[in-house]
């Protein structure tokens, strides 16, 4: 039976009655209520209000307008990107206001590979880029922790062969088990909530993250974006144990540390129980031996100090030094004595100069010093005028005088540029 809508014109149609003619034509063929289209996305426009995506397909020779209804996009597990190849499935309808018809997707899938696989490497890159798989952030694992946080399933494998490996490595270290689920929509959640717990508490030394093997599905939940923020910015550090040795996922790439399995994850955790105790033993010998040659070596010194004169006759080392000391003075007395007579030779003749010199010593040979009545020395007969006061000093005392006249005279100018005067002429009063 054919459900197609038949054509019954009358007269001339408006636009809108024509599209809505198409679109009802479209939406009730069989063959385009669920078709699957192959090509590459173009345009791809994820509209901020509605959350739904708009793009194109397009090959070749053609192209096709598509549109997901946010109710469908917020299922992918990947974002498309321009340049991508995919296949859509969905169906074909009409835009009554544009005209056009376009496809109402309802799944997009790369073409050739998985959508999670386009998921994991679009967050990857995503991560990449903002530098939370940066080496410079990755924190040190604790050499010997003595307290283990584990977040995994409390029944799967994967947690009894990490308690039976720290047990037989290092039983000395506490377990502290977070039980959440590791796969399926709730497990991003419970293992961000393990993480977040650790850090808080600060209960533990090292935190160790993961599950067994599994599918890509499986493992999904380790490539979720919360987990992998919370395990980058986890202050204890994180080892991520996720799978098989061939199994990768985003929380590799964020931890501290990556472990191939769940067991290796423990064996990095903690050191050999049995190793570090052959390491501590070889320490303590290494310093015994070591304090053994300090102590010889001591033991040597105080032997040598012993036997030595110092020690053992101390009354004839302290004879010698007092005859050295003895000796050493008598050699500071002459020295000093030679100092003395040399200073007082050098006084001697000091002194004499010194004598030569001495106005006073001019004058006991019979000379006298003229001197104004200001106390200034008369050199010369130009120094005094008549009727000034005068005083003739000698060797015994002064004498005041009056000047009565002023003869100038070669001989006399000459003398009085001396200020001396002769003792065999008359002073005046």
């Amino acid at each position: 039976m054919n459900s197609e809508p038949k054509a019954r014109f009358s007269g001339a149609l408006t636009v809108t009655q024509l599209n809505e003619f198409v679109k009802r034509l479209l939406d009730s063929s069989p063959r385009l209520s669920e078709v699957t289209v192959r090509g590459e996305i173009s345009n791809f426009k994820n509209h901020y209000a509605t959350g739904h995506w708009y793009f194109t397909l397009k090959d070749e020779g053609s192209q096709l307008s598509a549109v997901m209804f946010r109710s469908s996009a917020v299922r992918m597990k990947f974002l498309p990107e321009d340049g991508m190849k995919v296949v859509a499935r969905g169906r074909i309808s009409a835009y009554v206001r544009g005209g056009s018809y376009q496809l109402l997707a309802d799944a997009v899938e790369p073409d050739g590979v998985g959508a999670l696989y386009v998921a994991f490497e679009q967050l990857k890159r995503k991560l990449e880029a903002e530098g939370l798989f940066d080496p410079a952030r990755k924190k040190p694992l604790p050499k010997i922790p003595s307290r283990i946080g584990i977040i995994t399933s409390p029944t799967g494998a994967a947690v009894r062969d990490m308690i039976n490996v720290t047990e037989r490595r290092f039983p000395y270290a506490g377990l502290w088990l977070w039980p959440s689920l590791v796969q399926g929509p709730d497990a991003p959640a419970q293992l961000c909530e393990g993480l977040r717990y650790f850090n808080e508490t600060d209960s533990v030394d090292v935190i160790i993250i993961g599950r067994g093997g599994g599918s890509m599905e499986d493992l999904w939940a380790f490539n979720d974006e919360r987990v992998a923020r919370a395990v980058a910015a986890s202050k204890i550090p994180v080892v991520s144990a996720v799978g098989h040795e061939t199994d990768f996922t985003i929380t590799d790439f964020a931890a501290d540390c990556r472990a191939p399995t769940p067991s290796a994850a423990a064996e990095l955790a903690v050191p050999d129980g049995e190793t570090l105790k052959r390491q501590i033993a070889h320490i303590v010998t290494r310093e015994a031996d070591v304090l053994t040659a300090m102590l010889d070596r001591e033991r040597r010194k105080i032997r040598d100090l012993a036997g030595r004169r110092v020690l053992t006759d101390p009354a004839a080392g302290i004879g010698d030094r007092r005859i050295t000391l003895d000796r050493i003075t008598e050699r500071m007395l002459r020295l000093e004595e030679g100092r003395i007579g040399e200073g007082r030779a050098k006084l001697g003749t000091l002194a004499g100069t010194l004598s030569a010199m001495d106005p006073l010593a001019v004058l006991s040979r019979g000379y006298s010093a003229v001197y104004r009545e200001d106390g200034r020395l008369v050199r010369s007969v130009g120094d005094v005028s008549p009727g000034d006061r005068i005083a003739f000093r000698t060797a015994d005392g002064t004498a005041d005088c009056t000047v009565d006249a002023v003869n100038k005279k070669e001989n006399e100018r000459a003398a009085g540029k001396t200020g001396y005067q002769a003792p065999a002429g008359p002073h005046e009063e």
